[in-house]
């Protein structure tokens, strides 16, 4: 009862990152909150699938597995979970803000007329003053992501209705097994009592994933490129680089609305979150929307013939110089040392 729940993806048999991630925060929050962090797996043969969620400090795993569970479809997962939580009152359900969790979220919030903040980038546990109201609520969640086009950060809260609902962005948290021998209970409910035989209306005959252009979120190494770069035939110098160093390419937004770059390759708090081992920023200024996205990088490396500019003052090496200069020399450097 008033615990923190997580929904969990399955694809093809493997746990979303996202999924871990949350499940990560959800651990640390749940300590703060002092009560149990449970997880909620739904899909189709998945035994075993405990070993890969409890070691990230799960003190409860509800299965629901069944043929017409998976692939995802929205009537019988909406039904599980609302179900679920008319049962278990939790105070916090947090999911992924991809394709599955922005169909999800809305539909289990509107039916427990909860509320739904999406597409976060940080989570804590804080308190709120009412001023009007004269009331001060405790340990509710702020629920934080960016607003108006990511030129402010928002920090909402939901202090009368439950759970409080958020969804969130992959990369945005890290995601850290607890313990590998953690104890936790699995609960493996009987589906019928939560989903109604109406509920398996859509059958997926057949299913096509596309899989994504480029590998941003995973690549150790991303050169990115800012307004800065100056045209999209420059930025044929960053791939050129990224060809060399086995690297992806990244972009800012300014790039992006400029034509630059695929909308795709997008870095920061309106595109993706990354933490590779080497971002190497070109022509980037480095306003704090981009900054929130690429700040936790173990090493940035800024080519900017700005040497005010903001992104040098988190840069661990800067290089004063333009990208149509630079880049070749690294090039060429690069691969007279590396034979």
């Amino acid at each position: 009862m008033n615990n923190l729940f997580v929904y969990c993806e399955i694809e093809e048999g493997v746990v979303l990152d996202v999924s871990l991630e949350l499940l990560t925060k959800g651990r640390s929050l749940a300590n703060q909150l002092k009560c149990q962090l449970e997880a909620i797996v739904i899909g189709n043969e998945l035994k075993g699938i405990e070993k890969h969620l409890i070691p990230y400090g799960v003190d409860k795993l509800h299965v629901f597995e069944g043929k017409g569970l998976y692939p995802y479809t929205s009537l019988p997962h909406t039904s599980i979970l609302v179900n679920l939580f008319k049962e278990e009152k939790p105070q916090i359900c947090l999911m992924g803000a991809t394709v599955i969790g922005r169909d999800l979220g809305p539909r289990v919030s509107s039916a427990l007329t909860s509320g739904l903040t999406a597409d976060c980038t940080a989570l804590e546990i804080g308190d709120h003053e009412d001023k009007k109201e004269g009331k001060t609520y405790k340990n509710l969640l702020y629920q934080i992501r960016p607003a108006f086009g990511g030129n402010i950060v928002a920090t909402i809260v939901n202090p009368d209705h439950r759970p409080q609902m958020a969804t969130v962005r992959e990369g945005v948290m890290k995601k850290q097994i607890l313990a590998s021998n953690y104890k936790g209970e699995v609960i493996n409910h009987d589906v019928k009592k939560y989903v109604a035989d109406t509920d398996y209306v859509i059958e997926v005959i057949e299913r096509h994933v596309e899989k994504a252009k480029n590998n941003l979120k995973g690549s150790p190494i991303i050169i990115s490129g800012g307004y800065g770069v100056g045209s999209k035939d420059n930025f044929k110098l960053l791939f050129d680089l990224a060809k060399t160093l086995n690297a992806e390419v990244g972009a800012s937004r300014a790039a992006v609305d400029a034509g630059f770059a695929d909308h795709d390759r997008q870095i920061g708090q309106t595109g993706v979150t990354v933490r590779p081992k080497l971002y190497i920023a070109c022509g980037i200024s480095g306003q704090i929307q981009h900054i929130a996205g690429m700040q936790e990088s173990s090493m940035i490396i800024s080519i900017n013939n700005d040497p005010e500019a903001p992104i040098n003052t988190i840069a661990d090496y800067v290089i004063n110089g333009t990208v149509e200069e630079v880049i070749p020399k690294m090039i060429k450097f690069y691969k007279q040392n590396s034979k």
